[in-house]
């Protein structure tokens, strides 16, 4: 097709995007179409790489520019960054990955910047530590200051080992429907088709694949055996262990793979699913009808919970709700770039909203599992804090999963190189009006 644009020029156009403010989510497809197909993959490798290293990129591109580029020569500065991650992350020969990033400003029509291009990048071959040793340690660790600071105020011990766990690429884990397949079983089916896998020690249903592939090479994953969910993800099911009976909201669903999950934990519930963004139904329901599971589904903003559902309507809720998304980073890696510390305190409010909005509709006797993926007690610990201190028939109910922190109120998992992202869970539960705490 006439018109089509290169991987690096996608890529840089896309991380433009994303210097501008908008979303990952916006930028990439919205470029990734008018890419040649062979150059996808590529381009979403540059994308996604480039993001979960940008602010040290970020720091050795502008630490050797003489002054800096203008906002319209974003897209140059971003080819800039492009290039030092082609030349120290990736299997591309030298010579290939300066050739095509200054080839690249000629197509985005800045021939100017090809000198600069040449010149930034043949000096990053020659002094590559030299540059790397000046960097500030935030930098290092390509995290925005704020962030490390965060971090190493809140888990001093973890820090480092978070950083690096935003740095690198997630792995590809699946959640087995051990109402069809055992784990054990379902990876000795995955060996005889040339994929290796290892079980989760931890979380019974968890595989986690040695390298990722495409959903399509799954056995039985159109017929529902497997799901793609993360490792600490699935722990949101068991925690909130849905009964025989039960009538249970999962209050922000998309795109459907906790929901999923109850199901398969109980197939014998009333399941209903929500949430706020009409776009993303489409995947609950995608999800929904794979795996067979008759839930409603529909569009709710959860902070008007009650007023669209009517009061002690359910047993268990399900809240997983929007936050920073400091846990999964490596998998939103604009997070880097587009939050700030103030972030968290919108975030809060609108997380304590939703608990607010959800918890009449809960019955007298009911629980409601609150989860976010954030590492901040900003959004986690001080928002149930605020919660039950204002909320006189809500009680925290102690919990336990493996390889967990307890926090003051509930658990955080955090997030690990080849293991799962960081999730925080607490669980509360609604007691009758004539035991409301005093």
């Amino acid at each position: 097709m006439s018109g089509e644009i290169s991987a690096r020029v996608a890529a840089a156009r896309v991380l433009a995007d994303v210097l501008s403010g908008k979303s990952l989510n916006v930028a990439l497809p919205a470029h990734l179409e008018k890419t040649r197909p062979d150059d996808r993959s590529l381009t979403q490798e540059l994308v996604y790489g480039s993001l979960r290293l940008w602010p040290r990129l970020e720091a050795l591109v502008s630490a050797q520019l003489r002054k800096p580029l203008r906002n319209k020569d974003n897209d140059i500065f971003c080819l800039l960054a492009l290039g030092i991650y082609q030349l120290s992350e990736l299997r591309i020969p030298e010579h290939a990955a300066v050739s095509e990033t200054v080839e690249s400003a000629r197509r985005l029509k800045k021939p100017w910047a090809t000198g600069l291009i040449n010149g930034m990048l043949r000096q990053w071959m020659r002094n590559a530590d030299t540059w790397q040793r000046a960097l500030p340690e935030a930098a290092h660790q390509a995290l925005p200051p704020w962030l490390w600071q965060v971090l190493q105020r809140q888990w001093p011990d973890e820090a480092h080992r978070i950083a690096d766990a935003s740095r690198n690429r997630p792995p590809m884990t699946l959640r087995v429907n051990q109402k069809r397949v055992s784990a054990v079983d379902y990876v000795a089916t995955l060996n005889e088709h040339g994929i290796t896998a290892y079980v989760d020690t931890n979380i019974a249903s968890a595989i986690t694949l040695e390298s990722a592939t495409d959903v399509g090479n799954l056995p039985g994953f159109n017929e529902g055996w497997v799901s793609v969910q993360d490792a600490s993800a699935q722990l949101a099911g068991t925690l909130l262990a849905p009964r025989s009976g039960e009538t249970v909201l999962d209050a922000c669903a998309a795109p459907g793979g906790k929901t999923g999950h109850l199901f398969e934990l109980t197939p014998d519930i009333t399941l209903m699913a929500a949430d706020a963004n009409s776009d993303r139904l489409a995947r609950i329901r995608e999800n929904c009808q794979r795996l067979q599971i008759p839930a409603t589904i529909f569009q709710m903003d959860a902070r008007l919970g009650v007023q669209q559902l009517g009061r002690e309507q359910v047993n268990a809720i399900l809240a997983d709700v929007p936050c920073s998304a400091s846990g999964v980073m490596r998998r939103n890696p604009d997070v880097k770039l587009l939050r700030t510390a103030d972030d968290l305190v919108g975030f809060a409010e609108q997380q304590l909203a939703i608990l607010t909005g959800l918890w009449p509709v809960l019955k007298p006797g009911g629980r409601l599992l609150y989860v976010t993926c954030s590492l901040f007690s900003e959004e986690n610990d001080d928002v149930i804090g605020r919660f039950v201190n204002r909320q006189t028939d809500a009680l925290i109910e102690p919990i336990e999963a493996p390889d967990t922190h307890k926090t003051q109120f509930g658990l955080q998992r955090l997030p690990k190189v080849t293991g799962g992202d960081g999730l925080y869970f607490c669980l509360l539960h609604k007691i009758g009006v004539d035991r409301q705490r005093q």
